[in-house]
């Protein structure tokens, strides 16, 4: 089995180097030559903390060397470039191919299965997505990536959805947490990273942009009064996957279910959460946890949750205020329910289009 990794970034060089050296046929890709170069020039990438080794996978930034004999494509870029990638790979897909974004944030795989199936791609692939990536980490230095924690379990699902079973008894063979879940509204719906990155990265605004120096994100830039926040936009989410069916953990039992940390109140169970000690703030809110969060995790849910008639005032204020902030209107510019091919959809038709019911899934054999 042959992985391509898409994206060189904290996450993409953690899972290249371990899957080499858990003994897998991966290559490694990024679109700028020189970060590639210099992953050449040092002969492969180390890993520090609980995972060590010297990782040494192939090397490339020429997208179609990197997957055209990949069994599976994991994309780690961050959730803004999944369409770039999308148009990028389309032309150099084979049937058979997998395509595993870590992690879809929100809608990630409907955003991608809607940009194939407007551009009429006849080959049979499988779209899948994780709820999370499977690490917590960062880069030390160039080549050196430290991983704080590998997660206990990632729920994945697929489109269509039926491919679910076959695709995650091909990535438990590197992967074992990963479990399969019903459909990908389950995973995006599912997606933490709504909750735990915008809100306190807005809330903090005055003290990223004073401290030069940083500060624990979560365990100092979550106060209780922060964390309240966080819990209003942790049940909104919950109100638009419940009404589309869909059962999911509270983020307080999602810190338990995937870090082993409890606490009474959210708060709690985030200052237990180990893996979050040493990850600091960012060094400015032109950060991905505003820029990629905001328009590729809360505008779906809270687009989601128009097209089912569930209101979500704290979420859409988030997103306002990260749109003023950063002068974008991410609501236009996001994954909203016309992006994902959802709008106008009934619930049930949107459940339909989540599990991948359309034309070809018929003729795929398992």
């Amino acid at each position: 089995m042959k992985f391509a990794v898409i994206g060189a970034g904290n996450g993409g060089q953690a899972m290249a180097a371990h899957l080499s050296i858990m003994g897998f046929d991966v290559t490694l890709y990024n679109r700028s030559p020189e970060k590639i170069e210099r992953l050449r020039q040092r002969g492969g990438i180390t890993l520090e903390g609980e995972v060590e080794g010297f990782g040494t996978p192939d090397l490339t930034s020429d997208i179609r060397e990197a997957v055209k004999d990949a069994d599976i494509i994991m994309v780690t870029v961050p959730a803004s470039g999944h369409r770039d990638i999308a148009y990028a790979v389309i032309p150099y897909l084979k049937d058979g191919q997998v395509i595993v974004l870590n992690p879809g944030r929100t809608g990630g795989a409907l955003e991608f299965n809607n940009i194939l199936r407007q551009l009429n791609m006849d080959r049979r692939v499988t779209i899948g997505e994780a709820e999370t990536l499977i690490y917590a980490c960062r880069e030390k230095e160039p080549g050196t990536i430290r991983i704080n924690s590998v997660k206990n379990i990632v729920f994945f699902a697929t489109i269509p959805s039926f491919m679910v079973w076959p695709t995650v008894k091909m990535i438990n063979k590197a992967y074992p947490q990963f479990v399969p879940a019903k459909n990908v509204l389950e995973t995006s719906l599912n997606n933490i990273g709504a909750v735990f990155h915008p809100a306190p990265t807005l809330l903090n605004t005055g003290r990223i942009e004073a401290d030069n120096d940083g500060f624990e994100y979560y365990l100092e830039g979550v106060s209780p009064s922060v964390a309240t926040v966080l819990e209003r936009i942790d049940m909104e989410r919950l109100r638009v996957a419940r009404a589309l069916g869909i059962k999911l953990p509270s983020a307080k039992k999602w810190l338990e279910e995937t870090y082993g940390a409890k606490g009474k109140t959210l708060y709690e169970a985030i200052q237990n959460t180990r893996a979050y000690k040493g990850i600091k703030a960012p060094a400015t809110v032109n950060t991905r946890y505003i820029f990629e969060d905001v328009p590729n995790s809360l505008v779906p849910i809270a687009s989601l949750g128009n097209e089912v008639g569930v209101d979500t005032p704290t979420i859409k204020s988030v997103i306002q205020l990260a749109s003023c902030m950063h002068g974008i209107d991410y609501w236009e510019n996001g994954r909203n329910a016309r992006r994902l091919g959802l709008d106008g959809l009934t619930k049930d038709e949107i459940l339909a289009y989540a599990e991948g019911n359309f034309a070809y899934e018929k003729e795929v054999s398992l």
